[in-house]
């Protein structure tokens, strides 16, 4: 069995598509639900973010399983087969291992060395362990892929290679009124990714920050926190936007709602009560989005959605400290495949000693039928000499070929150790599920910076 991702992105879809297969966790649990009714697939995990949607699973057969998921997401998306399949991208095996390290170190995404992505890896994983639908492979490379992209964070600088995309669409916005300081800023959402646009305005110096929130106690919590950095904020609860807009300089949008939070109407009333204005600039940070499309074509107003951002040469830049943050992913990606080589044959390993044992008991258990008579002593100096006869004769051989198995194209070492010795499969896999381990509790906790939308 191997590892099978099926993903549709910004790098291989409009932001259309996207927003068409966007999920929220409720959506997750039923896709992996349904991709696990399937006898071809064992474990399934969805990673959602603003920017993708990608089914990582554990598949008996490549292309009974890229069907099955294929199918899934298109019923959840409204979509044809034929369309989703036309913007998917779908990785196997080691490539798949590659793909979800280089996710979870930012490298993939949007604004290269985006921290956030890693947050929602490691919520992905707990969802999907909570659901009870990872068994050990999935556990073990969703593990590792949180390792791999800590390690990138902490020994490369590769978040200073791309700003987040908050951290872009304020630099557009800047550009675009002149300067953000004292102005006065809108927060649509209070979740992670509020917070964060939260500080980063303060952080270019607005006058007063506005947080609206279909939660009034969650934005509450947020302007509260806000004030205790120093910086004018207050709290709304939804209705109360469109007045909100009158005197409003820039929105920011980043909610997560599966529909457009911001009509037209909303927009229209809010500058149609104000004075005469020169721009109001909003970021539609949402996948999808947040902002109805038609406010882009309201007079002085200014909207940044995912399609300008991606379009900005800060959102593409690569830099040195990304390149060495690549070398690290492929020094981990090899260490995991190598690892895993050695975990696969392991088990053989184990069941062959096993059978060498019980052959070994055996022959000793005909020894005492034909010689009942044999001394205690003498009895135990002959099972100690078969016995390491036994072991000197399967060292070399077990020995070497584990450190075959590391070796790429070693996953054939297990199998031909299978054949020769005519083990029993399942003789094998007993040994392997007692090697199972436990899941779910060695998971390290991350800092709530890393749990903004992507």
């Amino acid at each position: 069995m191997s590892v099978l991702l099926f993903g549709v992105s910004h790098r291989s879809a409009p932001v259309s598509v996207l927003e068409n297969l966007s999920t929220d966790e409720s959506d997750q649990a039923k896709i992996v639900d349904q991709v696990l009714q399937s006898s071809l697939v064992t474990e399934a995990m969805v990673l959602s973010t603003c920017n993708r949607v990608e089914v990582y699973a554990v598949v008996e057969a490549f292309h009974g399983g890229l069907s099955v998921i294929g199918q899934v997401l298109a019923e959840h998306s409204g979509m044809s087969l034929h369309d989703v399949t036309k913007y998917a991208y779908v990785r196997y095996a080691e490539a798949a291992v590659e793909h979800l390290f280089a996710v979870a170190s930012g490298l993939d995404s949007a604004v290269i060395g985006e921290a956030q992505v890693l947050g929602q890896v490691r919520r992905a994983y707990a969802a999907a362990e909570a659901n009870h639908t990872v068994g050990r492979t999935l556990h073990e490379l969703s593990q590792r892929a949180l390792s791999v992209g800590k390690r990138v964070h902490s020994e490369t600088g590769i978040d200073a290679a791309g700003a987040s995309v908050v951290s872009v669409a304020l630099d557009m916005a800047d550009r675009k009124v002149g300067s953000l300081a004292g102005r006065k800023a809108v927060v649509i959402g209070a979740g992670s990714m509020g917070a964060l646009a939260s500080k980063q305005l303060m952080r270019a110096g607005v006058d007063r920050i506005h947080i609206v929130n279909r939660s009034l106690p969650r934005a509450k919590r947020l302007a509260e926190n806000m004030r205790a950095q120093g910086v004018a904020a207050d709290a709304f609860p939804f209705d109360h936007l469109p007045p909100l807009l009158t005197d409003a300089d820039v929105v920011v949008s980043c909610t997560g709602a599966v529909r457009p939070v911001v009509s037209l109407a909303d927009v229209h009333r809010g500058l149609a009560h104000g004075a005469e204005r020169k721009e109001l600039v909003i970021c539609d940070l949402g996948m999808p989005r947040d902002v109805d499309p038609a406010v882009a074509g309201l007079p002085g107003v200014y909207v940044i959605d995912m399609e300008r951002i991606l379009r900005e040469p800060k959102a593409r830049t690569a830099t040195s400290d990304a390149e060495a943050a690549r070398a690290i992913v492929a020094a981990e990606v090899a260490s995991y495949l190598a690892g895993q080589r050695m975990a696969e044959v392991t088990p053989t390993v184990t069941a062959l000693r096993q059978r060498a044992a019980d052959v070994v008991e055996a022959e000793l258990l005909r020894l005492d039928n034909r010689l009942p008579d044999l001394e205690a002593a003498h009895r135990d100096e002959v099972a100690n000499t078969v016995r390491r006869v036994v072991d000197k004769l399967l060292h070399a051989p077990t020995v070497r070929v584990k450190q075959l198995a590391g070796a790429p194209g070693g996953d054939s070492y297990a199998e031909a150790l299978r054949e020769l010795f005519e083990l029993d499969q399942h003789a094998v896999d007993a040994v392997a599920a007692s090697e199972l381990p436990l899941l779910g509790g060695d998971l390290e906790p991350l800092t709530s910076d890393l749990d903004p939308t992507e």
